[in-house]
């Protein structure tokens, strides 16, 4: 039995989306306790053989109309490289290794998987042929991460880093139908057959979401950053002078969706080098303040105001 058609069926490369369960780490500034830190990484393993079984009732669902196109066809369900039997078993094996992994963090993570996994069933079956609430239960989800990732740690789940999260993916999950859209509209692919939604979410209202919820998330990170939350708890306002790589960031990931030339954001986010050294240079950036932000200010204050 070959290895690869399975491997390709929990789609190991989508599990940079779980990367969100450990951003609570960092807006608590809990990254440096181990304990929390490997609390932290079993819920983040949890959700990545969450979201794999989530990926093979999709493909179970989607199996038929997968085999009209060919950005879908070759998929190992779709395809016969794996029988449904032989899924149902994969996702049995990996059911009861998330739940036992997620009970063995805690409770309310293993209650966070289940609302999780209840949601990837109702978006799979209903949500996904309904217009804007099928990207919002995709937003919803990676919020249901983020919140996996506060209750491992044993923190609240910040409004704001809710607000900035849910608002973000909802930006990117536009971005997916956008690209969606234009893949089957270049191969001439009829999406009545393969997402009937797609003829709903038309090209200019798909752009005008975009622009929308783009503005929205950039507007949510900066009321963030000058927030008297955010502006107490990291000991300076220094983290509104990232906004500008997170505009490039926002708007790089705009220009290349509507590029289309790839048919999924994480493919994007894989592929991109610039958007990959600015993301970084972002990431580390926000690290830093949260560390020493009062220390540096102290330094820059001690430089130009004294």
């Amino acid at each position: 039995m070959e290895v690869f058609p399975f491997v390709q069926l929990v789609r190991p490369k989508h599990w940079i989306k779980n990367m969100a369960v450990l951003l609570p780490l960092l807006s608590a500034m809990k990254f440096n306790e181990i304990s929390s830190l490997l609390q932290a990484a079993l819920a983040f393993i949890a959700f990545c053989f969450s979201s794999s079984l989530g990926y093979i009732l999709n493909d179970i669902h989607d199996r038929k109309t997968d085999l009209l196109f060919k950005h879908t066809q070759n998929r190992p369900l779709a395809s016969g490289k794996i029988s449904i039997p032989a899924a149902l078993i994969l996702a049995v094996f990996i059911a009861v290794i998330a739940f036992a992994v997620a009970a063995f963090v805690s409770s309310g993570v293993l209650l966070i998987i289940a609302v999780y996994l209840l949601l990837q069933l109702t978006y799979t079956w209903y949500f996904k042929q309904k217009i804007l609430l099928d990207v919002i239960c995709i937003a919803l989800g990676f919020v249901l991460r983020a919140a996996a990732g506060a209750v491992a740690i044993h923190v609240h789940l910040s409004p704001w880093l809710f607000t900035c999260m849910f608002t973000l993916c909802l930006f990117m999950g536009f971005c997916k139908r956008y690209m969606e859209r234009m893949h089957l509209e270049i191969t001439d692919e009829s999406s009545q057959n393969h997402r009937p939604i797609l003829t709903v979410y038309h090209r200019d209202l798909l752009m005008h979401l975009i622009s929308v919820s783009a503005g929205i998330a950039v507007l949510s990170f900066l009321m963030y950053s000058i927030s008297p939350s955010a502006v107490s708890q990291f000991g300076t306002h220094y983290m509104v002078y990232t906004l500008p790589m997170q505009i490039y960031c926002v708007f790089r990931f705009t220009m290349l969706s509507l590029q289309a030339t790839c048919a999924d954001p994480v493919d994007i986010l894989l592929k991109d080098r610039p958007l990959q050294i600015v993301s970084c240079l972002f990431l580390a950036s926000v690290g830093i303040i949260m560390v020493w932000g009062t220390v540096i200010q102290r330094y820059i204050h001690s430089i130009f105001l004294s």
